[in-house]
């Protein structure tokens, strides 16, 4: 039942401490828009879109003023465009990414995820044919993302993959160096994907799910820092349950919404994601709430456990808050989208390597990183290769969305704006892994695979 002071504390959440829902994320299956014509093809895509989302963006800002809880963004996300292109060459799967981004701008959605291909074990020529394109695609469309599925558990490491990625990644830079390499914000490398994640540049809508759902992704890591310091000097246990009464407060939120939009748009509710989501403001960064725990500055000693403590405890309060948790779920670290990580990248107690070592006990990976223009394709698959490894060893989640600026040096700034927000150029480790990343194949799955 909720009561007087469960109200008054969630409204204070909202005013305050920077409480939204991230993201209301529609997935819709593009599997009956089928055709060997790449014109016909695009056009049932279009026809599906503008079908099943045409009320999204509608339905969502009523319920922001039904409750008065902010939705910060309206996605959709789609069946990964490689299992439906068909024949569809290079200059077709462009023509599809448009097709995909004029949809967007019809709908009024912030973005379109699942400009995707899922290539862990081997590479078919539709999944080729959309990487050879992704560079292109990307720099002609604005609101389209993209994602390469490159590692899992079971599968192992597509290490010509990786190569391949690191290669795309370059020319994405280079394409959209007039715009501070945008397009690499918009792409992403996985291991073990997840088919219900609804936050970008990751979403695809994956081939298990419903013709139709309704993910809802929520945020507030001001909260949850605002909770911190109100619980002073506790202890771990304690400091535990806070945070996770607190995470249960936050992903309530996002459950009423998902009920709500599903209700309204007549569509499946999938899941909550229940992650720690931070933004360029002040006050809204998963940094500060490490900080708040008694860390002088994110990335010195301790930020590993912290992080990871705060990962936990995350995920216990949001799984008692909803039926049916989903997508990443735990705290996520983009450098450029969250204030106190930028702080700490500029004065140097972050660095690449750090980052690494927290994405092991955190959702997602290598975040919105800015590396010098000149980083070679090679470096750039062996950062990949790196945060893959650990998905892979680990059975979790893991990615790398890293920006390589032109023309742009150590300490120097990569500004996007808007949620994407800004980063400084940080440093790459120069040891060359060139004759490693050339040696191809596949990385053989860990033995803990074999769970069967």
């Amino acid at each position: 039942m909720i009561n007087t002071q469960d109200i008054l504390e969630t409204i204070n959440m909202i005013r305050e401490e920077n409480l939204d829902v991230r993201t209301v994320t529609m997935g819709v299956s593009l599997y009956d828009c089928v055709s060997d014509d790449v014109d016909k093809l695009c056009s049932n895509i279009y026809d599906k879109l503008m079908s099943s989302a045409k009320n999204l963006v509608s339905t969502a800002e009523d319920i922001e003023k039904l409750y008065g809880i902010p939705i910060v963004n309206k996605r959709v996300s789609v069946t990964p465009i490689s299992y439906v292109g068909g024949k569809a060459g290079p200059d077709g799967y462009v023509k599809i990414a448009k097709t995909l981004d004029r949809a967007a701008h019809d709908l009024g959605i912030n973005f379109i995820g699942g400009y995707s291909a899922l290539v862990q074990k081997g590479m078919t020529k539709g999944a080729d044919a959309l990487i050879t394109s992704i560079p292109q695609a990307l720099a002609e469309t604005e609101m389209v993302c993209s994602s390469v599925n490159v590692g899992s558990t079971r599968a192992g490491i597509n290490m010509d993959a990786v190569a391949r990625m690191g290669r795309v990644v370059k020319e994405a830079a280079a394409l959209t160096a007039d715009r501070d390499a945008i397009g690499c914000a918009k792409l992403v490398v996985f291991a073990n994907a997840v088919d219900d994640n609804p936050f970008m540049a990751g979403a695809f809508h994956g081939a298990g799910e419903g013709d139709c759902v309704i993910n809802v992704g929520v945020s507030g890591p001001g909260v949850v820092e605002k909770a911190i310091r109100r619980a002073g000097d506790c202890d771990f246990s304690t400091l535990a349950d806070v945070i996770k009464k607190t995470a249960f407060k936050i992903t309530r939120v996002g459950q009423l919404v998902a009920y709500e939009a599903s209700k309204r748009l007549g569509v499946p509710y999938g899941i909550v994601d229940l992650s720690l989501a931070p933004t360029p403001a002040i006050g809204d960064s998963v940094a500060c709430i490490l900080e708040s725990m008694g860390l002088e500055t994110c990335g010195g000693p301790g930020t590993t456990a912290a992080l990871a403590m705060l990962n936990d405890a995350v995920k216990k309060g949001g799984v008692m808050a909803s039926s049916h948790v989903g997508g990443l779920s735990g705290a996520f670290i983009p450098v450029s989208e969250d204030a106190g990580m930028i702080a700490a990248a500029e004065c140097g107690s972050l660095t690449l390597e750090k980052l690494e070592a927290m994405t092991a006990v955190c959702s997602v990976g290598l975040d919105m990183i800015c590396i010098p223009g000149d980083t070679t394709a090679e470096t750039i698959s062996g950062i990949i290769a790196d945060e893959i490894a650990i998905g892979m060893v680990n059975n979790k989640t893991t990615a790398v969305r890293v920006i390589p600026a032109p023309g742009k040096g150590i300490g120097e700034k990569v500004e996007f704006g808007g949620l994407l927000g800004y980063a400084p150029v940080m440093r790459v480790n120069p040891v060359s892994c060139e004759q490693f990343i050339a040696r191809g194949g596949r990385i053989p799955a860990p033995i803990h695979s074999l769970k069967n």
